[in-house]
């Protein structure tokens, strides 16, 4: 398993940078443990010292027994790392990369085929196509290949999902759910907050801090507000009226929609009066249950 514990890491001359501010949390054997939140939240700065690539400046984080800092050699050779910038060598082709990282861990493609069947196969037929020619779905493919070559027992994911096409990103997370079948432990960030189902466990993180840590069903059953959804035309008039309404706590855009959270003496028949008295005469609001990302935004209001 992983336990991280304290975690604190600041950048600048005088440290006062705070990247990661005392993260704390566990991950258990198999899991796909999803870390959600903005960029400049802290991941990639999380990320690095668990893949043993920068030290924290305190706490400890240990990974299936073996200490990040004390132990770096090993933990290099128990995870696959995949960072979020596409990092393989651009000028060899798929096959020449993840022939490369397998010699770099004294294996083979043919002996750890069966890792990366379902994952090879879509760009076996490019394999002889420079890695820099390759689409951002093909490249995160090829990347996810290199970083599972040598049979890691944990990977890390740096949002690999960030800048590739939704089918693409659908195609990446059935993949992963396919991996966690094998027992590898799943570390993954992003900043979609639609991918936290897809997670056993995800924790929000948010400007070096973690606010929640729990299932994505756990997080949502914390959630405590009225929550409304508001649609109609004219929407960004809309969303500035309903910030003004004394009723209303909290509107944000979400999509073609705006939700709301509201003070239990509101009722739907009131605020729709409200708005329709000021010419929003094509208002629709109804009740709806919360999304991870409602939650985080309660959570950092």
């Amino acid at each position: 398993m992983i336990e991280v514990k304290d975690l604190h890491k600041s950048y600048g001359k005088s440290g006062k940078i705070n990247a990661l501010n005392g993260i704390s949390f566990n991950v258990n054997d198999g899991d796909i443990f999803g870390v959600i939140g903005p960029d400049g939240a802290g991941k990639s700065t999380l990320f690095r010292i668990l893949a043993s690539l920068i030290m924290p400046d305190s706490g400890t984080a240990i990974m299936n027994g073996y200490d990040v800092v004390k132990d770096y050699r090993k933990i290099r050779q128990i995870i696959g790392y995949m960072p979020g910038r596409f990092s393989l060598y651009q000028d060899l082709s798929v096959e020449e990369n993840l022939k490369f990282f397998a010699t770099l861990f004294d294996t083979t493609i043919e002996e750890n085929y069966h890792l990366i069947k379902d994952i090879y196969q879509q760009i076996e037929p490019f394999k002889n196509r420079r890695a820099g020619a390759l689409s951002g779905g093909m490249k995160q493919k090829l990347a996810l290949s290199c970083a599972l070559i040598h049979k890691p027992e944990i990977l890390i994911l740096d949002e690999p999902t960030t800048g590739v096409d939704p089918v693409s990103r659908k195609e990446f997370w059935d993949m992963l759910a396919r991996l966690k079948e094998q027992g590898i432990i799943i570390l993954v960030s992003t900043a979609y907050m639609d991918e936290a189902s897809r997670c056993d466990r995800i924790a929000l993180i948010r400007e070096g801090e973690l606010i929640a840590s729990n299932t994505p069903q756990g997080i949502i059953d914390d959630y405590s507000d009225i929550l409304w959804a508001v649609e109609g035309s004219r929407m960004s008039a809309i969303l500035r009226e309903l910030r003004k309404y004394e009723k209303i706590k909290t509107s944000f855009a979400f999509g073609d929609k705006i939700h709301i959270t509201v003070d239990e003496s509101l009722q739907i028949g009131e605020l729709k009066q409200y708005l329709i008295n000021r010419d929003f005469r094509d208002v629709g609001i109804n009740p709806i249950e919360p999304t991870v990302e409602d939650c985080f935004i309660a959570l950092t209001n």
